[in-house]
């Protein structure tokens, strides 16, 4: 057990000692942050305003067809019509010309076949559907007009129904929309964040294990500990530095949260009335104190806990199966019929998991975050939206078995395999391993 302390500590340190380690881990959550900035902006990049020409025989459009920050529209004399078209190659400050033709007796069918956008070039696909639905709502208005119902009747129509939900299970809490969206995207984070560090911290095991196998220096380490020692040593060390990196960004986030909520209660109290921009900025404000309170009004506590103890063993359990895998073969291309084994099943507890988000308490759910080869992923991604206490006890029992199991089985074939060269590991002599 001694030995196992000192390997452990001296991974952890040999870990954390590292320049890329301390900047990856401070750095980390802002490159995150700029990251899903840039992807933002990307998108806003791409969009388009367009203008088009509107020659509207009918003039039932002219006052109703409105431009906004996307697409303008310019109404034009139909006697212009065939000059307009003729001119339109080549003029870049003009990207088509709708034409709308005559409506004879209310006969909207006429209407939608004889109209045509013209373009100059190639329009984006929701630019054109922003057009027609622009054009049906204005046809819509009118023949609600024709059936004689006023545009006050219309808006009372069209008013939606706002229901309240409230949790019994949460102390008659309220559930909003924005409090599910609040964790659905806490959700998706802490499952992929999972995912990934399990794959790349396993990995890493892996890689650490086959170093030492290729350089020897596993022959001299394993005279004074034993290999399953060896192999526990390394697993926890870099056990140890991965949580270490969860605890620095989860107090961050928490902090982060909390100035958030702080700020923009300043902002909100502080923001004069009647000027357009600070309205619109005290609207974000809103919507980020929103936010800000849905995370804090969350079980944390528990969240954190539930988070840190999956991570935990279903880091072990996997970077066991890594270690072995290190342990077997002799080169990094040998792992490659190996390592599907351990990335299949956190790749169908991932993207199972997304079907939870509508339903968090189904049949699929419930297999998926109590199967321990994929209870790591999937309860991660249900915890922030309760789970019953008996599923969670069963699970964490099953994937605390299935974890001790996992070792036993990793040490069995890392005893053996770490002293084996130049014999290529199959399934049948790795079951040879274990049995002997």
């Amino acid at each position: 057990m001694n030995n196992i302390f000192l390997i452990t500590k001296r991974e952890f340190l040999t870990q954390v000692k590292k320049k890329s380690f301390i900047i990856l881990t401070l750095l980390a959550p802002v490159m995150i942050i700029a990251f899903g900035a840039v992807i933002g902006l990307m998108f806003k990049a791409n969009e388009s305003h367009s203008i088009i020409e509107v020659v509207d025989k009918s003039g039932l459009f002219k006052n109703q067809l409105k431009s906004n920050d996307k697409l303008n529209y310019v109404f034009v004399s139909a006697a212009d019509e065939k000059s307009k078209i003729n001119n339109l190659k080549g003029n870049e400050s003009l990207d088509g010309i709708l034409i709308l033709p005559e409506l004879s007796g209310q006969n909207y069918d006429d209407l939608e076949k004889n109209s045509r956008l013209v373009i100059n070039s190639k329009i984006g696909f929701d630019t054109k559907q922003r057009i027609i639905s622009d054009i049906t709502n204005v046809i819509k208005k009118e023949k609600i007009k024709q059936l004689g119902i006023a545009e006050t009747q219309l808006d009372n129509l069209d008013k939606g129904f706002t229901l309240k939900t409230i949790n019994v299970s949460e102390n008659n809490k309220e559930d909003s929309d924005l409090s599910f969206g609040v964790k659905t995207g806490l959700s998706l984070v802490l499952m992929y964040v999972t995912f990934m560090f399990i794959l790349i911290y396993g990995v890493r095991v892996m890689r650490s294990v086959l170093e030492e196998k290729n350089n020897r220096v596993v022959e001299i380490i394993i005279s004074s500990v034993k290999p399953f020692e060896l192999m526990m040593g390394k697993i926890l060390g870099v056990t140890m530095v991965a949580l270490t990196q969860f605890i620095i960004w989860i107090t961050m986030s928490v902090i982060g949260a909390l100035v958030l909520n702080t700020g923009f209660n300043s902002i909100q109290k502080n923001v004069p009335g009647g000027n357009e921009e600070m309205m619109s900025k005290l609207d974000i404000a809103q919507i980020a104190t929103q936010v800000s309170h849905s995370l804090l009004e969350l079980n944390f506590p528990l969240i954190i806990g539930v988070f840190i103890i999956y991570f935990l063993l279903g880091y072990i359990f996997y970077s066991s199966i890594y270690a072995a895998i290190g342990s077997a073969v002799d080169n990094e291309t040998e792992t490659q019929q190996f390592t599907l084994f351990a990335i299949l099943p956190l790749t169908l507890g991932m993207y199972g998991s997304f079907s939870l988000m509508n339903n968090p308490d189904g049949p699929l759910g419930f297999w998926l975050s109590i199967i321990p080869f994929t209870s790591p992923v999937a309860m991660i991604a249900r915890i922030p939206f309760g789970v019953p206490i008996w599923q969670l006890a069963l699970s964490i029992v099953l994937l605390l078995g299935t974890t001790v199991f996992m070792i036993f089985l990793a040490g069995k074939i890392y005893r053996v395999g770490i002293l084996m060269y130049g014999n290529k590991a199959t399934l049948k002599e790795l079951w040879k391993w274990v049995r002997g």
